[in-house]
């Protein structure tokens, strides 16, 4: 029979327990507000800044004078992958399913006899993944004390990336990031930013526009702000999906909290009573007896 002692202790660990999960939902559904707002208020001028982008880059074509962050390097041997997660845990599935995608795509490119090398952001995914990538880990990202997510903060992310290119260190670069759907669902995304890619929309269809002073200087001087602008809305996308799944993975803690406390609850009163019916047959017996 178990100690009435130890279970009226467990029953105070698991309350205290589901008064942090509960206080960690509410905390991450104040900022969920926050980052939803940010992810969806950056939608529009992402996908005004890829229209454009890809505008020019269809005129532009496969002429000699593409930029080379178009064009590309001419070469898809070496591949760097950017993987972003979150900073902290206890928030479902949400870092291990991007981690997942990131590691299930370098061993494609391995298999295949490609080079890999990684740029986390985020320390939950360089914990995954250093054991087994630790090698090719060519920088990692820290935004533990960035409060609320800027575009200064993909910017440099961004000229880091660009740089490396410049300096032929990799031939092409995907993110990979959880796109905001709502709170209970976040979708792995996997995009390639260089050499860049963009899809035109059926608004732009038959529209034709007069660029000054031309495509080719525009493209250059526009597709470094692309690259930027793709991380920064993946890092907006990201962190709403973190505070989603964190509400939803602290919400269904509480409610498990709170079913074991019903079931340990049911156990001491049982046990209590056991005890209680045991005291009483004691008493009974000693004064038949008598």
């Amino acid at each position: 029979m178990p100690n009435l002692k130890d279970l009226k202790n467990r029953i105070e660990s698991v309350k205290n327990t589901r008064k942090i999960t509960k206080a960690m939902q509410m905390v991450a559904a104040a900022k969920l507000r926050r980052a939803q707002d940010a992810a969806e208020e950056g939608r529009p001028y992402t996908a005004r800044m890829n229209a454009v982008l890809g505008g020019l880059a269809a005129s532009v074509g496969g002429s000699d004078s593409a930029p080379k962050l178009l064009a590309g390097s001419g070469s898809d041997q070496v591949h760097l992958l950017i993987v972003m997660t979150g900073e902290r845990g206890l928030c479902g599935g949400f870092n291990s399913s991007i981690v997942r995608m990131a590691r299930a795509k370098a061993q494609e490119l391995t298999v295949a006899g490609k080079t890999v090398k990684m740029i986390t952001v985020g320390k939950k995914g360089r914990d995954q993944l250093k054991r087994e990538y630790g090698d090719v880990m060519v920088n990692h990202v820290d935004l533990t004390g960035i409060k609320r997510i800027g575009y200064a903060n993909a910017h440099e992310i961004a000229r880091d990336v660009l740089g490396r290119f410049d300096d032929g260190e990799f031939d092409v670069a995907t993110i990979f990031y959880n796109t905001f759907v709502n709170v209970a669902v976040q979708d792995p995304t996997e995009q390639q930013i260089i050499p860049a890619s963009f899809e035109t929309t059926d608004d732009d269809a038959g529209t034709v526009y007069d660029y000054e002073p031309g495509e080719d200087e525009i493209l250059k001087d526009l597709l470094p702000r692309g690259v930027a602008t793709q991380i920064f809305s993946a890092l907006l996308e990201n962190g709403a999906s973190e505070q989603g799944a964190r509400m939803s993975a602290m919400d269904n803690a509480t409610r498990n909290a709170g079913e074991m406390i019903d079931k340990l609850t049911i156990e001491f009163n049982r046990s209590r009573q056991a005890i209680i019916t045991n005291e009483l047959i004691e008493i009974i017996s000693g004064a038949e007896a008598l």
